[in-house]
């Protein structure tokens, strides 16, 4: 057996046929990608790609002749409907995939070579695929840059200023901030826990300095980018061009050069990945740590407010215990404030209010539920319309959810929060799309926009007539077999169709002597004979003349839809974003009245009073009624500043630690709190120091990583923490 050629180093291209030496001109292009080369149905990797995908994929190296002097060059490929289950496995496992599409068909190409380009690049931070991407997580893309000299230590410095800019592209959204050291740094991108980090190829990786914390984890995906995609006088001139704005003023980003810098990379890294798929962020939004209360990795993570601390999952954590949310936005939502409660006052009494209102209201709260139930991820849905990458059943969803505002809309008119009346009006350009969207688009439209069968009858008089002429010519087959087996006396006699050979007639072996003298022999089988006729052909060629032209003509009114969406993103997401918001806060109501939680009341002092607080999570985790309340009282003029809890192993301390600090985090986020009263003063920051942890692997006990977490709460705290 021959062997196959495996790598495409030191190969003189000259000796590949012309479709290779085109595989490797893209290739070159993108050096640092894995290359899917649109070969008809399937997508194909060669040389070194395709070992990499058929390792990480499992899937069989076959080869492939790529020159008389060359031989058979390694080649694995995938069906391209399967495109996003694949795709997803090689971006989980931190690859980057450039899908180089046939820009015409063999047909139009007429014997050429058929004409291709990389339409987009998928990554970890910039996949937009529902496939690909997890309903209720956001999928970060995180752009980082610093000042240093790049003539002294590039070591990392605990004092060094950074810039911080992240995106979801499949969601539009957009935030930037200025960092004052390498800490800061690090818990946000905790926080963020980023699908990919762009880096400037002159910064050192964060994870490699020296002065990090011990417990960090190493599991990032990076990406190093010239130093130019984050240059500042570039990074300004592409963040107004995108959001068309004449000042950075206006987002708050003017005096914060390394900020603007660091969503200038994320801008330029887009164009660069993205280039057939305009992107369509949300304007850009500048924050600063102090506008919400800070967590820190090592509290989140005793909190278990995402996930537990045990195994890393859903269940058992704060979010578990709170997700009653109805829809994907919601539930992005809900896990976002979690991580990032407010320390606004107004803010997060705005949310309270809701919540009240919805608590009180029972059936405004099941109604409105019942609708929100009935709306799909138009959030998701409009970064796909606005890219042009949603197909006809996208649309649909999109129609869907757009005709349930006005039921939505009648339902949230009972209220009076200001959550609520954010629903109470729908822009009439959205009812219009919804309405002409259903309309015209198919109910059950196909997978794929090349099919057919997206456009209903009646929209398009040219589109009908071409259905009617195609039902003639089917109804014309159907008789041209009645009246060949009445004619010839071959009563097995079939008219059939394949991709090859197009249509034919099929007689058995058998009865080939009966075959009459005007058939054409096509195709030769083991058991039957295949035939045209030069009727039979004229007819076919107009037939799939009619069939091609009825089909792009279907794209085409399509494609106007499509666009009619896409210029309507900014109110889709605008509505996305209310709804996402009420569904959150539904969802607090819904657990409040199922649990029986109390509004807490919230102060500027730094009073903190619970009567008959329950765990949030432990009370759902054990039957109804078996955890005893217990009451806290801390920071008033009468009560004091501290608690030394002292008890025996497993006597609840760390449960009753964990549920103080729960339910400030709740208060502030703006839900209710498990309690039959409850009163606390906004904090900056909590700290927590719980169970016993021990890092061998750096040397460190229990004891000695246990001092390490408290002094770094003497270190920080202060008077609101």
């Amino acid at each position: 057996m021959t062997s196959l050629v495996l790598t495409s180093q030191d190969l003189d291209c000259s000796l590949l046929t012309p479709m290779m030496q085109h595989y490797m001109e893209v290739k070159k292009q993108h050096p640092q990608a894995i290359l899917f080369y649109r070969m008809g149905d399937f997508y194909e990797a060669f040389f070194d790609d395709a070992c990499v995908i058929s390792r990480e994929l499992e899937l069989v190296l076959t080869g492939k002749e790529a020159g008389k002097q060359v031989g058979r060059v390694a080649m694995a490929g995938i069906p391209h409907h399967a495109l996003d289950r694949y795709g997803k496995q090689l971006v989980e496992k931190g690859f980057s995939v450039a899908i180089c599409e046939q820009m015409e068909s063999a047909a139009a190409a007429q014997g050429n070579l058929v004409k291709r380009e990389v339409t987009h690049t998928l990554t970890p931070g910039t996949v937009i695929e529902e496939g690909m991407l997890t309903a209720k997580r956001h999928n970060f893309l995180v752009a980082i840059v610093g000042n240093f000299d790049r003539d002294q230590n590039r070591e990392l410095s605990r004092d060094q200023p950074y810039g911080l800019a992240y995106a979801d592209v499949s969601t539009g959204d957009f935030f930037t901030t200025q960092l004052s050291s390498q800490e800061q740094l690090v818990q946000e991108l905790l926080r963020l826990q980023p699908a990919e980090i762009l880096l400037p190829s002159e910064l050192p990786n964060p994870w490699e300095s020296k002065n990090l914390p011990d417990y960090l984890p190493n599991h990032f995906c990076y990406t190093k980018r010239a130093l130019s995609g984050f240059d500042l006088a570039e990074s300004r001139q592409q963040i107004l061009a995108t959001f068309k704005l004449r000042s950075l003023e206006g987002i708050g980003c003017e005096g914060l050069p390394l900020a603007v810098r660091a969503a200038g990379g994320i801008l330029s890294y887009l164009s660069a990945t993205q280039k057939h798929s305009e992107i369509q962020l949300k304007t850009l939004i500048s924050y600063q740590l102090s506008d919400y209360l800070w967590l820190d990795h090592q509290t989140r993570r005793n909190l278990e407010i995402i996930q537990t601390v045990r195994d890393g999952t859903l269940h058992g954590s704060l979010l578990w215990a709170l997700d009653q949310t109805c829809t994907s936005m919601g539930g992005r939502a809900l896990r976002r404030w979690l991580i990032q409660p407010l320390q606004d006052l107004p803010q997060i009494r705005d949310r309270t209010d809701t919540v009240a209102e919805l608590v009180e209201k029972h059936q405004l709260r099941q109604h409105l539920r019942k609708c929100l139930s009935q709306i799909y991820d138009i959030e998701r849905l409009s970064s796909r319309i606005g890219n042009g990458s949603a197909n006809a059943r996208d649309l649909v969803a999109l129609s869907v959810s757009l005709s349930r505002l006005e039921d939505i809309a009648a339902i949230a008119a009972a209220g009076k929060s200001l959550y609520l009346c954010s629903l109470q009006s729908v822009p009439e350009q959205l009812l219009n799309l919804a309405q002409n969207l259903a309309k015209s688009l198919s109910e059950n439209p196909p997978l794929y926009l090349t099919e057919g069968n997206l456009i209903r009858a009646g929209i398009n008089p040219e589109l009908d007539q071409m259905r009617q002429q195609a039902k003639e010519d089917v109804n014309w087959l159907a008789d041209l077999e009645k009246t060949e087996r009445d004619r010839t006396g071959i009563n097995t006699l079939k008219v059939g169709f394949n991709k090859a050979f197009g249509y034919y007639i099929s007689i058995s072996r058998g009865k080939i002597d009966q075959a009459p003298s005007e058939y054409i022999r096509k195709q030769t089988l083991t058991n039957e004979e295949r035939y045209i006729t030069p009727e039979l052909k004229e007819r076919e060629t107009r037939i799939l003349n009619a069939e091609r032209a009825q089909f792009e003509l279907e794209y085409q009114l399509f494609g106007e839809l499509r666009q009619q969406a896409a210029d309507l993103i900014q109110p889709i997401r605008e509505i996305a974003s209310h709804l996402a918001a009420a569904d959150c806060l539904a969802s607090l109501a819904e657990v409040a009245v199922k649990y029986n939680y109390c509004r807490p009341t919230l102060t500027s002092d730094r009073t903190l009073s619970i009567r008959n607080g329950r765990h949030p999570v432990v009370e759902q985790t054990i039957p109804s009624g078996f955890f005893v309340p217990n009451h806290t009282q801390l920071g008033s003029e009468h009560t004091p500043d501290l608690i030394v809890l002292t008890g025996p192993n497993m006597s609840g301390k760390s449960i009753y630690l964990r549920q103080i600090g729960l339910m400030q985090l709740m208060a502030q986020v703006g839900s209710f709190v498990p309690a039959e009263s409850a009163s606390f003063g906004i904090c900056d920051r909590i700290f927590t120091r719980v169970g016993a942890v021990d890092d061998l692997a750096t040397g460190q006990s229990t004891f000695m990583v246990e001092m390490n977490e408290t002094a770094n709460i003497l270190n920080h705290a202060k008077a609101n923490s």
